[in-house]
This record gives structure tokens, C-alpha cells and sequence, in this order.
């Protein structure tokens, strides 16, 4: 079918509906596409909603914990612990006991440190002491305080804490002291008595069976001075340290473990 037919047939039909007027839908060039024109899709934006879904349910989820804790209950949420996961046992309140057994070992090169400490813990009533001494070494770099009985970690706790904070341990290997409380003074120790050991040690060594002597050492009678007297005890002074002189040890004693008389 050509064109011109085609516009003949179209000048018929007008003349037979009427003679209207000729207008610019009377001469439409002829295309190939016939029928509905259709509607370009448009572009779908799932992702768009997918993420708006996921910040939504992440920011309601944050603000009901939130709500939940300020309310008190925050206690039912299990949050940050597994099935599988136990809580870690409760450290025993350091409490000392002033009625604990205590021996007293020195394990370092430091003369009287143990009989130092020991003046200490009974001055401040820190406990009971049974024995105090030279350690079976000399070259102890940890000190601690050691107990057998379980029962009585919180005595070893509050003894460890007053000897400048000193770790303790659980174990048999002192029984045989048979005391309470065991305190090991190693390399590190920098508690109470340590200057005083360090100053006013002679050299003796501690724990030793030597006699016991009721005589004070002449030590300042060598240059003709008599011996001077402590005022608050009576005791001869040793001219070397300045402290008074145990008549039933011999040894200088700290006038600060002396019990008041």
C-alpha cells in the first residue's frame, strides 16, 4: 500500500464523519510501530530500602539496651559472656590478723633484717611471732608471704600489704615452722625495717646458737669514754649505732620496737 492511497483513504473516512477542518493528526507520517505506546521503566532501588532497614533495626536495637539499663534490668541482658564462660573468682579482702603465727626468714646478705621485721610486726601488732632468722639461702630475689591453710589467705593478704604490698602464696613447703604466716624477705623487699637493717646491722649472722651474753659491748670504751645510758630503758647506748643495747641479747634494738615500759 503506498502513501498516496493511504492519504486517499484517510480524505474518505474525514468526508464521511463530516468536513472538519484539516488539522496536524490528518497527515501523521506512517511509522512502522503500531498500537499503545509503552512506558519506559523506571529504575528499581532496592539496595536504597535494604540499608535504610538495616540502620533502622541498628538504631531501635541500641536505644532499647539503652532504655533497659537506665531502667535497672541491665542485669537480664547477658551481654559480653558466653554459655561457656565462668566469672573469675572473687579475691579474699585482705584482713589482718593480730592473733596469726608468723615466722620470719631473711633470704638476702642484709644482717638482722629478719630480727628488724620481726621487732616491727610485734611493735605494730601485726601478729604472733614464733621464729624469726637466716633463710636456708641467701640469694632470694622474690619475697612473699606464704600459707598452708586457705582459711587463712586474708591474714596473709593483710600482712603482705603491710610489709609493702608482698605477693602471697599458698603452699606446704614451711610446715615445718608450724606457724600460721610465713614471711620470705628476698632481694626485693623495700618494706618497713629494711633501712634499719641496713644501718644498724653488725654482721652477725641472724638465727645463729651463739650464747646469749648479759654484758653490753664495750664497743665505745676502746677510746676511754664510758659507756652513755638510754634515759627511757636504762640500757647502755652503743656508740656505733646510737641505739640501746639489749641486755639479754647484746644486740642493739631500734628504740622504735622497744615495748613501752
Amino acid at each position: 500500500m503506498s502513501v498516496t492511497q493511504t492519504s486517499e483513504q484517510a480524505a474518505e473516512r474525514r468526508g464521511s464523519r463530516g468536513d472538519f477542518p484539516e488539522d496536524r493528526f490528518d497527515r501523521v507520517e506512517p511509522s512502522g510501530r503500531v498500537g499503545a505506546h509503552r512506558i519506559t521503566a523506571r529504575p528499581r532501588y532496592v539496595w536504597q530500602y535494604l540499608v535504610a532497614g538495616l540502620l533502622g533495626f541498628a538504631l531501635l536495637t541500641t536505644l532499647g539496651i539503652v532504655v533497659v539499663q537506665g531502667m535497672g534490668g541491665a542485669d537480664a541482658l547477658p551481654l559480653g559472656r558466653g554459655d561457656g564462660e565462668s566469672a573469675a573468682p572473687a579475691r579474699v579482702q585482705a584482713e589482718l590478723n593480730p592473733d596469726a603465727t608468723v615466722a620470719v626468714l631473711n633470704g638476702t646478705e642484709t644482717p638482722d633484717l629478719a630480727a628488724t621485721v620481726d621487732g616491727i610486726i610485734t611493735s605494730e601488732q601485726w601478729g604472733q611471732i614464733r621464729f624469726s632468722g637466716a633463710a636456708a639461702s641467701s640469694d632470694v630475689s622474690i619475697s612473699a608471704v606464704f600459707y598452708a591453710d586457705p582459711a587463712d589467705e586474708a591474714a596473709a593478704e593483710g600482712l603482705a600489704a603491710k610489709l609493702g604490698g608482698l605477693s602471697t602464696y599458698v603452699t606446704e613447703d614451711y610446715a615445718d615452722y608450724g606457724v600460721q604466716l610465713v614471711v620470705l624477705l628476698g632481694a626485693d623487699y623495700a618494706g618497713p625495717g629494711l633501712e634499719e637493717a641496713q644501718q644498724g646491722g653488725d654482721g652477725s649472722p641472724e638465727g645463729s646458737d651463739a650464747p646469749e651474753s648479759d654484758e653490753a659491748p664495750a664497743g665505745g670504751e676502746a677510746d676511754g669514754e664510758a659507756a652513755q645510758t638510754d634515759p627511757a630503758t636504762g640500757w647502755p647506748i652503743d656508740p656505733a649505732t646510737g641505739w640501746p643495747v639489749d641486755p639479754a641479747t647484746g644486740q642493739p634494738t631500734d628504740p622504735a620496737t622497744i615495748p613501752a615500759g
